[in-house]
């Protein structure tokens, strides 16, 4: 069986031509990535989409979409489309569909990937755990949130969740000064606000000011690039900051959870992943206080798969309409 797996963010809508064959497994063709900027809304993405496969599609899509869904009108968290799903056959021309949010989509890519698309970070070495709760979580234009229940027969359940949206809690001096900047545009500050992609902007400003530095507003993607390869000090500075508040905050959501085990997602995790290694991530994950040594046996990995959201997007229309079937 042949579908259209959509990954949709905030930034890009990555589309893929999924085929679930007779024993379960999923394959991928290669993805096209749209940039939603570029689009008025989903449908005008899909008949791009369309176009460039020749004029054709199969009749059957799983969306994985950046925001919470259920409701009678779909709004993005951080793109202004929106879906209705009661028009998705009419307006897509399709005959099935599942949509689910994007953590949600990536939770069901952890719970069927093969051991070797992950690698380890911090906590006990080996699989992780075969049956209890995982936390599953990313940094991408937003902060992913989802947990996956693994049962004893080999089934699961995936649940989606909006903890990006929780409060934000400063470990010292530096993220105070981080929440004091950020209070001044937002009344609440969740931990998006510091641990998602767009975040290194505020970091990198609020460490130049500490430093009584003048630098220029650039973005940041130009942020991340100077960080990343070093050539900007204050930059890396920053990015280590980001990785550090990062490992508070997995910390959190797996005490939050009662997590077994903890894996990091997401575009900007992806590409953080040597970054993350180095850094003093895995300290502040286990950092709890009197939970330290039970922190210290919770096994974190990250997913390396390239597209989990596509992938998983495929296994959740797998998982709804097998149990329609039956």
């Amino acid at each position: 069986m042949d579908l259209v797996s959509v990954d949709i963010g905030g930034t890009h809508a990555r589309f893929a031509i999924a085929t679930i064959a007779n024993d379960g497994s999923i394959s991928l063709s290669e993805p096209e990535t749209l940039h939603t900027e570029d689009h008025a809304s989903f449908q005008t993405a899909w008949e791009d989409y369309r176009e460039r496969m020749g004029g054709t599609l199969p009749p059957r899509v799983s969306m994985a979409i950046a925001g919470p869904v259920g409701g009678d009108v779909i709004r993005f968290t951080n793109n202004p489309w929106i879906i209705r799903p009661a028009l998705v056959k009419e307006k897509l021309g399709v005959e099935d569909y599942t949509i689910v949010n994007d953590f949600e989509a990536v939770a069901h890519a952890v719970a069927r990937a093969s051991e070797d698309q992950f690698i380890h970070m911090t906590g006990p070495e080996g699989p992780l755990p075969p049956t209890g709760r995982l936390t599953v979580l990313g940094p991408g234009t937003g902060l992913g949130v989802a947990h996956l229940y693994r049962e004893p027969d080999g089934t699961y359940r995936v649940s989606a969740t909006e903890g990006g949206h929780i409060d934000f809690a400063p470990l010292d001096s530096i993220e105070d000064a981080i929440l004091a900047r950020l209070r001044k545009r937002h009344t609440r500050v969740s931990v998006e606000r510091v641990v998602a992609g767009p975040a290194i902007s505020d970091i990198y400003q609020t460490l130049a000011a500490m430093e009584h530095k003048a630098v220029p507003e650039i973005d940041d993607i130009e942020i991340w690039t100077k960080g990343m390869s070093g050539e900007d000090s204050l930059a890396a500075a920053a990015v280590d900051r980001f990785c550090l508040s990062l490992g508070s905050v997995a910390g959190d959501m797996a005490l939050a959870h009662g997590a077994k085990g903890v894996v990091i997602a997401g575009g900007l995790g992806y590409r953080l992943r040597e970054t993350l290694l180095k850094s003093g991530f895995a300290e502040r994950f286990r950092a709890k206080g009197r939970f330290e040594s039970m922190m210290a046996g919770i096994p974190v990995k990250l997913i390396v798969h390239p597209q989990p959201g596509l992938f998983g997007a495929a296994a959740a229309f797998a998982c709804e309409h097998a149990k329609a079937a039956q």
